[in-house]
């Protein structure tokens, strides 16, 4: 029988996700002290939680593509572009706030239907595929625009600079999406064809599952949530910004989010849970290192090293954790002393 592992290796990916959070919040807190910063007060919570509201909506969408098996590298770009039109359509005027939105978000959804058809029918990865397609919106974006465009309503900037007491409206916004992403997930049938997909698509399609539409469907929902995050960008600049999206990093950062939450980068085995803690750990780590003016290439080694370590932890505990195949003396196991409990999605 196999020994029963440490309560390190018990823990689920989402479990050990959560605990290194609670451990950067208490690290934090003892650094932003020793700076004569409050970690814990109203206006240093609020920014954290601002930091987590544009990664989060480009994080929830890449979390469902690379469930599928498949990958987003146009979501900046997408970002950058909704950011513009929608500061081209509402150009300062209230009463285009719901056209420019609605305009914004169906120019999003095309770019996603492209990519996941491009993805599923033309059977290109979805790394090269969505790396294309990055490139063409940006070669766009040079092409046409050399700075700042347009300008929003300041009914609608409020969407960015509100909150409710220390939690920004955006913050909210955002959770509620993830909600949603999470009913798709393990409530309805497309949410389990996804994990099917991505965890093998030829079994997936031995078992009568149309593999198309799980793939096409987490494209055009990953492009809809990257062109939410571009109209939170509009919010927050009052313009758009050719620049914005592909400044923030936010494509490799959204990957390093959804995988270090838990979710394997071949797909078929994750949740969104998972995500958000990835994404609430960066949220800290940049709040942390801007308290202490911690050089900014710093950063990008701090969550290197984070990412790697977070890798690294989990590959680990997928070997401890696998069935042995032959017994102490070489005599074949039994295939109940073979069952391992896998981790639930």
């Amino acid at each position: 029988m196999k020994p029963r592992g440490s309560f390190f290796d018990r823990l689920s990916s989402t479990q050990i996700v959560y605990l290194v959070a609670l451990l950067t919040l208490i690290v934090g807190a003892v650094l932003v002290g020793t700076v004569g910063r409050n970690f814990f007060s109203q206006g240093n919570i609020s920014s954290i939680l601002t930091g987590t509201s544009v990664l989060g909506f480009i994080a929830i969408g890449q979390t469902l593509v690379i469930l599928a098996g498949s990958l987003d590298l146009s979501v900046p770009y997408v970002a950058s572009l909704a950011s513009l039109i929608a500061a081209g359509v509402l150009a300062n005027n209230p009463g285009n706030v719901l056209p420019g939105v609605l305009l914004t978000l169906g120019a999003a959804a095309v770019i996603g239907l492209a990519n996941g058809l491009i993805v599923a029918r033309l059977n290109v990865h979805g790394f090269i595929a969505t790396l294309g397609m990055g490139l063409i919106i940006s070669g766009y974006l040079g092409t046409n625009f050399k700075g700042s465009f347009g300008q929003t309503p300041l009914s609608f900037r409020l969407i960015g600079a509100t909150g409710l007491g220390p939690i920004p409206i955006s913050t909210i916004i955002m959770l509620a999406c993830a909600g949603l992403a999470m009913l798709l997930l393990h409530r309805t049938r497309m949410g389990h064809h996804l994990y099917a997909v991505g965890g093998d698509i030829s079994v997936a399609r031995t078992s009568g599952i149309r593999v198309d539409a799980p793939v096409i469907t987490a494209h055009v929902i990953c492009s809809l949530l990257a062109g939410m995050a571009g109209l939170l960008l509009a919010s927050r600049l009052g313009v758009g910004s050719p620049t914005v999206g592909s400044q923030g990093g936010y494509d490799l950062l959204s990957i390093a989010a959804v995988v270090l939450g838990g979710t394997l980068l071949a797909g078929g085995k994750g949740t969104i849970t998972g995500t958000l803690g990835g994404v609430l750990i960066f949220a800290m780590l940049d709040n942390i290192m801007s308290v202490m003016q911690i050089n900014p290439f710093l950063k990008d080694v701090v969550r290197g090293v984070v990412i790697v370590v977070a890798v690294a932890v989990y590959a680990r505990r997928r070997i401890v954790n696998r069935p042995e195949r032959f017994g102490p003396k070489g005599s074949a196991e039994t295939p109940a002393a073979q069952a391992v409990p896998s981790e639930r999605p």
